[in-house]
Formats: structure tokens, sequence, C-alpha cells
């Protein structure tokens, strides 16, 4: 019996001191070695910087793509040309103020109103004809010019408003300009510039209401070289026996009856009849007649008589 457990100790000390024997706290262990890993880290858009901590920042977003079969470059614009193979002529290149880009080997070449696309196009064959074998381009617009609106009239701050991209609508523009003051006409004129070759385009007139209200206005792009005008209200005014005889802003198709109930209405020795009517006529006050479905005219002073009895 002693014999056999002599015999299974000395098995039991012969494998502890065996090579590799033992647990991970053992002194003899060698250490795990962790193989390289060979999996790709996953893609980050560039726009993400990664901190040495592992955390991710944003940083600004990039630009906002073009649809190059629809945006016509412009002055002043900076556009990125990517020569494939061609690391010498891949440049950022900016439309010159006759519209025209200096591209190495090639010289000046026409940029000013042709989409991406098409002067992709144009630079590829240029490129093609004796330079470069079979030359791939891409073309991108890199950044735009400072483009504005001009909003001027009664606003509250008139002046220049920056478009964030190649197109703002009205609304954006009138509230960027600090909103009409009271004094302010309930029509918005929007004046495009006339393109090159072509007459000008004739003024669109929108009514501001409908335009706050979503009614109207929304059709209505506003692009670089437009401008916006918030012109003084028109007026007409109201004398004799109304509750509130005074000054009020003309509304477009405004009918003498209108006006009257904008006055408070008649006052107690107040007729709807025989009413008369102060206007310019060709340079000259006259007075004359009026009936009540007639429309009110600009600087019109409407007088109301009082009744017989």
């Amino acid at each position: 019996m002693e014999t056999n457990v002599i015999i299974l100790l000395l098995i039991t000390l012969n494998l502890a001191s065996a090579p590799g024997a033992g647990n991970a706290a053992s002194p003899q262990a060698a250490p795990a070695q962790t193989p390289p890993s060979t999996a790709r880290p996953p893609y980050q858009p560039e726009f993400v910087v990664q901190k040495p901590d592992g955390s991710a920042t944003q940083t600004s977003p990039p630009t906002v793509a073009i649809n190059p079969n629809s945006y016509k470059i412009g002055l002043q614009d900076e556009v990125k040309i990517t020569v494939f193979d061609e690391p010498d002529l891949t440049s950022t290149y900016r439309v010159d103020t006759d519209g025209f880009i200096s591209f190495p080997l090639i010289g000046r070449v026409s940029a000013s109103g042709q989409t991406p696309s098409e002067l992709q196009q144009r630079i590829t064959t240029m490129l093609a004809t004796g330079y470069i074998r079979n030359p791939q381009v891409r073309i991108e617009v890199d950044q735009f010019k400072a483009r504005n609106v001009l909003v001027t009239g009664e606003v509250r701050t008139p002046g220049k408003v920056t478009l964030p991209g190649t197109t703002m609508s009205l609304l954006e523009a009138l509230a960027l300009a600090g909103s009409p003051t009271a004094n302010a006409s309930n029509e918005v004129i929007v004046i495009h510039p006339p393109k090159p070759g072509e007459p000008a385009p004739e003024p669109i007139t929108i009514n501001r209401r409908d335009l706050e209200l979503g009614r109207a206005g929304r059709d209505v792009t506003l692009q670089d070289g437009d401008i916006v005008n918030v012109p003084v209200a028109k007026r007409f005014y109201i004398s004799g026996f109304v509750k509130n005889p005074g000054s009020y802003v003309l509304d477009t198709g405004t009918t003498v009856s209108q006006a009257i109930i904008l006055a408070g209405g008649l006052s107690e020795r107040g007729t709807d009849r025989r009413i008369r009517v102060n206007r310019v006529v060709n340079g000259h006050t006259v007075d004359l007649p009026v009936e009540l479905d007639e429309k009110v005219q600009a600087n019109d002073e409407i007088k109301i008589r009082a009744r017989f009895f």
C-alpha cells in the first residue's frame, strides 16, 4: 500500500516539473502571443476624425454633391480636375473673370456656363488630341464663389444675403433680411438678371401673405444675382362719416366696400350712397363718383357723406 502511494507521488511531481506545465500565473509559463490582426478597420468617412482613445469627432461635412447634368459652372468657381495617372495635371483650378481656366498642356479652356460633365468631356477630348493616350478625367465643383441675393426695400436689414448653396427660397431670403417692416407692401417683387444674349425676364410679383401661408411662391427659386424688392405699401385715405377715418395699406383688389370695413364701418350718420373719391388722373386731382364694388387705387381719398335724415 505504501509503495503504491510513493509511486503515485513521484508521477505527480514529474508532471508538475515538465516544461510548459502549470497555470498562467506560473513563472515558468510562457506568455501567450496574440497574432497580429489582419482584419481591415471599418471604413470611416473623411469628415470623421479618429482620436487616439478610439472615439470619433465630426468635422465639417463634405461639400453638397452637385448634379453634373444641371449645375452651370460660374465665374470664380473652383473646380477640382483629376486626370488619373497624371499627378502633375490633377489640381484645383479657379475660373477666371473671363470664364476660362488655365490648364497644363492645352492652355486656356472655356469653363463658365458649362456643366461639370460638359467641361469634363471637353478637356478629355483636348488631352486625347496629341497629349495623353486614352485620358481619364473627372471634374467636380470644389468651391462655389460667394453667391448673393440682393434684398431691398421695406425690410429691417436690407442688403446682400449669401446663398448657403446654389439656390434659396424666397421665404428664406426675406427671413435673413430681417422680415418686412410695418410700412411694407403685401407684394414682393423678384427680378431675375437677364442671361447673356437674352431679353430681361418679366419681374415676378407675389402676395406676401400667400407666400407666408404657403399658397404661393413655392416655384420661385432664387439664384445668384437675383433682386428681391419689398416696396413701400401703397395707401389710400378715407374721410368723413366712418368710425376710424385715416390712412390704410392698399391691398391689390381692395374695393370701396372693403375700404369702409377697414375703417371700422359707417358711423351712425354715415351712408354708403353718393360716395366720391379724390383721385390723381394724369397728374391732376379730380373728384369722381364711385360705386361700392369699384377698385380702390393708390392715394385715393374716399369721402363718406352723411345721411340726410
